[in-house]
């Protein structure tokens, strides 16, 4: 006889199993980024260099101003340079103008000048790069005209514009259209014949050939040729307005050394450079900021 026996499912324990639990994990933080050390090597090397040439111009400016003379010391020129600057927008009458009002001047005259320069200067260059005939044609007579000095070009002016301040703006206008030509026709010339393949494939007008192919290729070009413009301008401004007259930095130069001022000669030479400076270092940063070298 077989007895069976039966379970109540209450007299059944069921274990339930649990998953097992994994460890919690540690949040990896962001690595941070890290900073680069300084290279005070290269700071060095860049400021100290300069920082040695200015001081050994003005040590041996003081030694050679040590006995005296009609040559100011550099002690006496800074002392003259703070009460010049010290209201450097005075306006005592047409020819008593504040260093300020005269550097005014003279870079409106060198934007104006230098603005008609780029006007024609840059489609100029493009011409005489993309048109063989044009450039037969007017490339001997940039050679001809290029050297010729900027004090030759400032009758011309003045006896055809019968005033002093357009003939200034000849003047700089002849003398700084030459770089911008000649960089802008080198730059369209050496754009890789590829380019202009593609476009003749493409049966593109010259106006889109220009703008979409030859213009990007040719802007570093384009910039150098205005960089050396705006220093040639800046040069030939102060010839032209110490015969000229009026307003301006060439101008104050020539009226100081009327009056036998040297200190202020000296402090108009400094300023010219530094503004000379000033505009170079704007003009390479744009040149940098379009150039696609590495």
């Amino acid at each position: 006889m077989v007895s069976a026996v039966f379970h109540s499912p209450r007299d059944v324990s069921i274990e339930l199993v649990k998953p097992p639990v994994s460890p919690p994990q540690k949040v990896k933080a962001k690595p941070q980024t890290a900073r680069m050390p300084i290279d005070w090597r290269g700071v060095w090397l860049r400021v100290l260099p300069p920082v040695l040439g200015l001081a050994l111009l003005i040590g041996i400016w003081a030694l050679a101003t040590q006995k005296g003379g009609p040559f100011p010391s550099p002690s006496a020129t800074f002392d003259a340079a703070v009460k010049l600057f010290a209201d450097p927008f005075r306006s005592n009458g047409p020819n008593d103008q504040g260093i300020g009002w005269n550097i005014l001047a003279s870079l409106q005259r060198v934007a104006l000048g230098f603005g008609l320069a780029a006007l024609v200067g840059i489609p100029l260059g493009f011409v005489i790069g993309r048109f063989e005939f044009a450039s037969r044609m007017i490339s001997p007579l940039i050679s001809l005209l290029k050297p010729v000095s900027p004090l030759a070009w400032l009758p011309i002016g003045l006896l055809v514009f019968k005033s002093a301040n357009p003939a200034a703006i000849w003047t700089i206008f002849i003398c700084s259209i030459w770089p911008m030509v000649v960089n802008t026709a080198v730059g369209v010339q050496r754009v890789p014949e590829d380019y202009l393949n593609v476009a003749r494939v493409l049966k593109l007008s010259e106006w889109k050939v220009i703008t979409r192919i030859l213009l990007p290729a040719v802007l570093p070009y384009i910039l150098t040729g205005v960089r050396l413009s705006v220093g040639t301008a800046w040069l030939v401004i102060v010839a032209a307005e110490m015969l000229t007259g009026g307003v301006g930095i060439g101008f104050w130069v020539w009226d100081e050394w009327n009056n036998l001022n040297v200190a202020h000669i000296i402090i108009a030479i400094f300023v010219i450079g530094i503004v000379g400076l000033a505009l170079e270092w704007i003009l390479m940063a744009v040149a940098k900021r379009f150039s696609f070298e590495d």
